[in-house]
């Protein structure tokens, strides 16, 4: 435990009695007393409090502004940054020279710059690429600001009544507002499939900041463990688990988040690492593609399970890489890839579990629908 880092709440962590664990070298809350599945309904009802302080912040500067920025990291990403409206984020991922994965992130144009959230286990290794990778852009790291995300239906109104003008924001939103809390840097976004905001905030306020959101009755405390379920259920890709180095975003079915601009005819078209595969996948498709599963019965077929195409014999034709039992949709679900000649929704496989074939549908992502503010 003492080689482990710590946010600023948690103090505040202990005192609500939250299970602690390690996870990407922080000492983080997995669960608080009212337990995995009561957060996870209580965020999806109401609205949940997350300490996402371990996850990177970075602020990308040039002498030409945003502009330049923007020219200069889309070298390492396969997204529309040039087009990206001033305060308006959006959802990218650097790739390798294989068009494999390297992180996902999120970037923002604040005007004059660049600001980017990335994952907590990647975050070392991001700054590194970004600053070995973009000549001429200072690449500062932000090391005095917690994370803060409030998620869930009720989170308009409860972030609303502290900080006005937040209701007005669209989903992919950013606003820097002067709070009594000090300036927070906001975002209508988050990763559990419900409307809600991320919210930056200087070390020294994070606790009293969570204190106030935590004393509307609306708002619970949520640990990492709804977190995943949340994300799941939502059909959302989790770094090192459901994308990695290995995996294209083809494959991944995030193709949605490579704009016109960049794909083979547009203006902008490649000059990424790993253009050659991506380009052509979006063109003629990936061998294999992420698909949501709908295991039989009540157990979660967990990440690492085999995937058969029969109930007997035969080589594992895919593998899961993240599952859990959905509280909304009151049964087990999990993700995997499969063949793309497999990925038809109820098309019927096979989970190997403890040396047991049982039977699991292709299903719909997402298990539940979104409920992002548009």
């Amino acid at each position: 435990m003492a080689d482990l880092e710590i946010t600023p709440l948690n103090a505040l962590h202990r005192e609500l009695g939250a299970k602690m664990v390690p996870f990407a070298g922080y000492d983080m809350p997995v669960q608080y007393p009212m337990g995995v599945m009561k957060e996870h309904l209580h965020c999806r009802g109401k609205a949940g409090l997350f300490d996402v302080s371990h996850m990177g912040q970075v602020i990308l500067r040039a002498p030409g502004g945003y502009a330049e920025v923007a020219r200069a990291i889309e070298a390492l990403v396969p997204v529309d940054l040039l087009g990206l409206g001033v305060m308006r984020q959006r959802y990218g991922f650097f790739t390798n020279e294989d068009g494999g994965i390297l992180d996902d992130l999120m970037l923002a144009n604040r005007g004059d710059h660049m600001f980017v959230v990335v994952n907590a286990a990647c975050k070392a290794d991001d700054i590194a690429h970004m600053r070995a990778g973009l000549s001429g852009v200072e690449v500062e790291e932000v090391t005095d600001r917690a994370l803060l995300a409030l998620q869930g239906p009720a989170a308009e109104a409860v972030l609303e009544a502290m900080v006005p003008g937040v209701a007005a924001m669209r989903f992919m939103d950013v606003g820097i507002i002067d709070t009594d809390f000090g300036d927070l840097w906001i975002s209508r976004s988050g990763y559990t499939g419900e409307d809600g905001y991320e919210i930056s905030v200087t070390e020294d306020q994070a606790e009293p900041l969570a204190r106030a959101l935590l004393a509307n009755e609306a708002v619970a405390p949520i640990g990492l463990g709804a977190r995943d379920s949340l994300r799941l259920e939502a059909g959302l890709c989790l770094y090192g688990h459901d994308i990695d180095t290995t995996t294209s975003p083809v494959e991944a079915s995030l193709n949605w988040a490579i704009q016109k601009v960049r794909r083979a005819g547009g203006d902008r078209a490649g000059g990424f690492p790993g253009a050659a595969r991506i380009l052509n996948e979006l063109q003629t498709g990936a061998a294999r593609a992420r698909v949501g599963l709908r295991p039989e019965g009540r157990a979660p077929m967990r990440e690492g399970t085999p995937l058969f195409a029969s109930a007997e014999g035969g080589d594992p034709v895919g593998h899961v890489t993240s599952g859990a039992f959905g509280p909304m949709i009151e049964g087990p679900m999990s993700m995997g890839y499969v063949p793309a000649d497999m990925a038809t929704e109820g098309n019927e496989l096979f989970g190997e579990v403890r040396g047991k074939r049982l039977p699991v549908r292709v299903a719909k992502l997402p298990f539940t629908p979104a409920n992002f503010k548009r």
